[in-house]
Parts: C-alpha cells; sequence; structure tokens
C-alpha cells in the first residue's frame, strides 16, 4: 500500500501550457508552483479571481466505507472464499491467483472562475488467474471485474459468477482446437471486446492525436467513418463504472459524447485546451494520471450501441470464421500500422454455426 498526494497548477495561454506540481501543500510551496506554470505558459497577470463557488457532489458512485478504512483482514475473508470457491470447482485445477487494487482517491480541483470541485473516487478491481491440468495438458484462464465502488459491491453472487467464468475459460480449452490460419470475418463479442475498439478506433477521437497530427479522423467531422449500424458513444454518467466521472479533472460536468452517429463522425473528446483550440465546447474529457501531470482528453466508458443484428445473425452470415470472447493482451499503431491483440478464449463459426472453442 501507499499513500500520494500533492497539488499540480496549470496554466493556459492560447496553446501553450505551463505545469508544475509538488508535494509541498505549504502556501509557499504552491504559490512558487504557480509562479512556475505562469512564467512557463508565458502569461501575463489575470485580474483578481472572483469568490470560491463549491460546485454540489455528484452521486454517479458511492462507497460507503472508504477503502482507506477497510481493513486487511475483511479483503483476507474474500480472498479465501474466492480460493476455495475455485479449487472446489473442478480436480484438475492446482493453481489459483487473484490479483486485488483498490484506490480511494480523492481530489479537489479549482478553476480561475471561482469554481470548485471536490469529488471521492473509489476504485476496486479484482482479477483471477486459474491453472489447470489434465492428461499432461496446462491450461489457463482468467476473469476480471472492476467498479467505481466499495468493498460491499463484492457480493456472493458477483464472487461466484467471477469464479464461474474464470474455471469455464480455462477448463474449455482442453477441448479446444487450434485456430486456423489466413484472412477471416472475425465477430467481437460484446463486453469484453471493448478493449479492441479502445485501442483501434478510440485514442484517434483523443483531440490531442487530432491536434498534433497523428489521428487519421482529424478532417473528417461530418464524414462517413464507418457502416451505417455504427455508434460509438463514450459515456461518462454510468453509474458504478471504472470509466465514471462525476467531474472530469478540469471541474467540467462530464457527460455522455457520440462520437460517431450512424456511421458518421460527430465529435471528438476534448479537454478545455482542446477546446479552445477547435472553438467548441469541452466535452468533460479532461484526465489526468495524477496530480504530477497537466489533464488531456480522454476515454471514459466507451462502447458501440447495439446495432439491428442479433448475435445468432451475425454468426449465421458468417461461412467460416472466429467469434473472440476474450483477449490478454494486445498492440495498436494510431498510424494505421501494427494491430494485433491475443485472443485468450475464441470460437470456430463454421457454415453460420459456432462449432467449437
Amino acid at each position: 500500500s501507499n499513500i500520494e498526494q500533492g497539488v499540480g497548477l496549470r496554466v493556459l495561454q492560447g496553446d501553450h501550457t505551463g505545469f508544475a506540481s509538488t508535494e509541498d501543500l505549504s502556501l509557499e510551496a504552491m504559490l512558487a508552483a504557480a509562479q512556475s506554470a505562469a512564467a512557463a505558459a508565458g502569461g501575463t497577470m489575470a485580474s483578481t479571481p472572483p469568490a470560491l463557488q463549491f460546485l454540489p457532489e455528484g452521486d454517479l458512485y458511492v462507497a460507503t466505507v472508504a477503502w482507506g478504512d477497510v481493513g486487511a483482514d475483511r479483503k483476507t475473508t474474500i480472498l479465501e472464499s474466492i480460493d476455495q470457491k475455485t479449487r472446489a470447482a473442478d480436480p484438475a485445477i492446482e493453481q489459483v491467483t487473484i490479483q486485488w487494487d483498490d484506490v480511494d482517491e480523492r481530489v479537489m480541483i479549482a478553476t480561475l472562475d471561482g469554481s470548485v470541485v471536490t469529488d471521492s473516487r473509489p476504485m476496486t478491481r479484482l482479477t483471477l488467474v486459474v491453472t489447470a491440468t489434465r492428461d499432461g495438458k496446462t491450461q489457463t484462464g482468467f476473469s476480471s471485474v472492476a467498479a467505481r465502488a466499495g468493498i460491499d459491491w463484492y457480493t456472493e453472487e458477483r464472487i461466484t459468477a467471477l469464479v464461474d467464468e474464470a474455471v469455464s475459460r480455462t477448463l474449455v480449452q482442453f477441448d479446444a482446437r487450434r485456430a486456423p490460419t489466413g484472412e477471416m470475418p472475425v465477430i467481437l463479442a460484446a463486453g469484453a471486446s471493448g478493449v479492441v475498439l479502445h485501442e483501434a478506433v478510440g485514442h484517434a477521437f483523443e483531440a490531442d492525436f487530432v491536434m498534433d497530427g497523428s489521428s487519421p479522423y482529424g478532417d473528417r467531422i461530418g464524414a462517413s467513418v464507418a457502416e451505417a449500424q455504427v455508434t460509438l458513444v463514450d459515456d461518462a454518467r454510468l453509474p458504478g463504472e471504472r470509466g465514471a466521472l462525476n467531474f472530469d479533472d478540469e471541474a467540467v460536468l462530464t457527460s455522455s459524447t457520440t462520437l460517431v452517429q450512424d456511421g458518421v463522425l460527430n465529435s471528438f473528446l476534448h479537454d478545455r485546451a482542446s477546446a479552445r483550440h477547435f472553438g467548441v465546447d469541452p466535452t468533460g474529457s479532461g484526465r489526468r494520471e495524477s496530480f504530477r501531470h497537466t489533464p488531456m482528453p480522454r476515454m471514459t466508458c466507451t462502447s458501440l450501441r447495439n446495432g439491428p443484428h442479433s448475435r445468432d445473425e451475425l454468426v449465421a452470415a458468417v461461412d467460416s470464421g472466429i467469434v473472440c470472447e476474450s483477449y490478454s493482451d494486445g498492440q495498436v499503431d494510431l498510424g494505421g500500422g501494427d494491430f494485433t491483440f491475443q485472443v485468450k478464449n475464441g470460437w470456430l463459426v463454421e457454415k453460420g454455426k459456432v462449432t467449437a472453442p
């Protein structure tokens, strides 16, 4: 475990940004950082800021007990339950690995107009990796859950579902066939395939990549960029989701932004700086890695809206291909070059039917 605290100060002057941070929360240190950031931006002295106005806190996520107040014994009880349920699921299971993360993040963001936002942002993630051996062969599978929530989120039902999925993804591989080679149609399963969407096109819709010329969609607003049934949305207003935010890291109220509407590029994701550059309103997408980093436009919860076709209809339309269900890692080049993902679990489609893992 570790604790980090500090303050970051950003100054915008046109397209120029000055930024400084400090772990020393004394007034003297913060004033010095502010002066350093202002000097880097090349700005002039601003007028006296107005009185502070504290904005109401959001309600997209609530932890009844802050993670900083949760003892190790409560976490250990959950981990032991997962371990026992997993090992009891099948005699072939010989190793169980669990990774647990939780974060109690508390931020205050103040802007030059006097607006002040405070936000308590809980975060937890649990990954279960299962290793099984049968007839001299060893297979590994996993399942993962995450949310902006407290420890009460780990209900018995959720834990059981996590275990069942990880065990199923592991054991099914004993009957799996080697995937065929060559080019073929690929059906991306709902849910986990969001990681492919995120890397393949999501970053290219973030306005800083548009500003530096690395996005292939820079001049495509209003143009067709996908099939007509494709609608792509980035929505930070989904209660409890890992990407949810009440306010972004520039004190802008978050929203749902339609990036692609019926195949037509509708908007980029903007922070205050890129919005000023393009002469549009910010989309509440200003994100920072920590107080040591300046905000930049980044995704929250990005997903494809449901299209007109069911899973069965998509499978029936494929003579020979693969349904991709989960992934272990990937690599992508925004410039349209390398784009590879390792499919951890997939299903073969032959003559319009799912035939084998």
